[in-house]
């Protein structure tokens, strides 16, 4: 049975971790790929250090999590020394306030042994590198071709889930990107009833889990029709049916996250081995075979 697919490069299987989810450093990433990830995207790296937000930065709620981290990340340098000793299949996630930042990002990056790149267009919490730019497609399209100028390796981007995603996921495909990943977090707060506060430090925060699913689902199947190019979905995935969902509406890869906060990192054995089971059950060889079969 094939569970292999094909974003650009061929990966072993349609899971991959989810930015930001277990930080920058390149044994944990390890771990996840051996925990049998078909690939794993790092935390967004910009070209300078950034210390991101005090805590409180992530906080549980009844649908899943919100977090404010600010972007936290060691810089493009201080990560280019993790990058050296890369052997997993790894695609980097940089973020910028302009195209030519998200440029000289990719140019530094480009000799390294890295799969690609995720564009991050969609930070719901950080003013200037998120929505006022995932938003707007001439941004994006020139974001994406500066990126693609510097590399053959596959570029994704990652959008907003925004009145708009349709026009803005076909600037990606014009400007020659391999893939979008749908969809960020969806902006959101928690208030502490007695000290009568937001709990996170920054105020909002970007929800993550089980809440967004049936949403980000529709923006898979409407891209998926309007728009040809590759999806990976994220938002949400705890167990295979909600992964089998996403493909069937068009994904052909899922990314996870706060999966892993529910599940651990078994969880992906666990998705890969349900969706084993239902490709033998509906008489299926091949992962790709059931990739918008929603739509016939």
């Amino acid at each position: 049975m094939d569970l292999s697919v094909d974003l650009g490069v061929r990966l072993r299987n349609p899971t991959i971790l989810a930015s930001g989810i277990l930080g920058v450093s390149l044994e944990t990433l390890k771990r996840v790929y051996e925990s049998g990830a078909g690939a794993v995207v790092s935390k967004s790296v910009g070209l300078e250090p950034n210390p991101g937000y005090e805590n409180p930065t992530v906080v549980e709620v009844d649908c899943g999590y919100l977090n404010a981290i600010g972007l936290a990340n060691p810089g493009v340098d201080s990560f280019s020394e993790e990058l050296a000793k890369v052997d997993i299949p790894l695609f980097v996630s940089l973020y910028s306030r302009s195209a030519e930042g998200f440029r000289e990002l990719v140019r530094r990056l480009e000799g390294f042994k890295v799969l690609g790149f995720e564009l991050n267009l969609s930070c719901p919490h950080v003013k200037g590198v998120g929505l006022e730019v995932g938003s707007d497609p001439d941004a994006v399209y020139e974001i994406v071709r500066e990126c693609k100028r510097e590399t053959g390796k596959p570029i994704f981007v990652k959008l907003s889930p925004t009145v708009g995603v349709v026009e803005v996921a076909e600037s990606c495909k014009r400007a020659g990107a391999d893939a979008v990943v749908l969809a960020n977090t969806f902006r959101g707060m928690a208030i502490d009833v007695e000290s009568m506060k937001p709990i996170l430090s920054n105020g909002f925060g970007g929800l993550s889990g089980p809440a967004i699913r049936p949403m980000v689902l529709a923006l898979v199947y409407e891209v998926y029709e309007k728009v040809e190019i590759p999806i990976i979905a994220s938002g949400g995935v705890v167990k295979w049916e909600d992964m089998v969902e996403y493909i069937l509406a068009g994904a052909r890869a899922v990314e996870i996250g706060t999966g892993i906060a529910y599940r651990g990192l078994g969880i992906f054995k666990e998705l890969l081995s349900g969706l084993e089971e239902y490709m033998r059950r509906k008489g299926f060889e091949r992962v790709e075979e059931l990739v918008g079969l929603a739509h016939e």
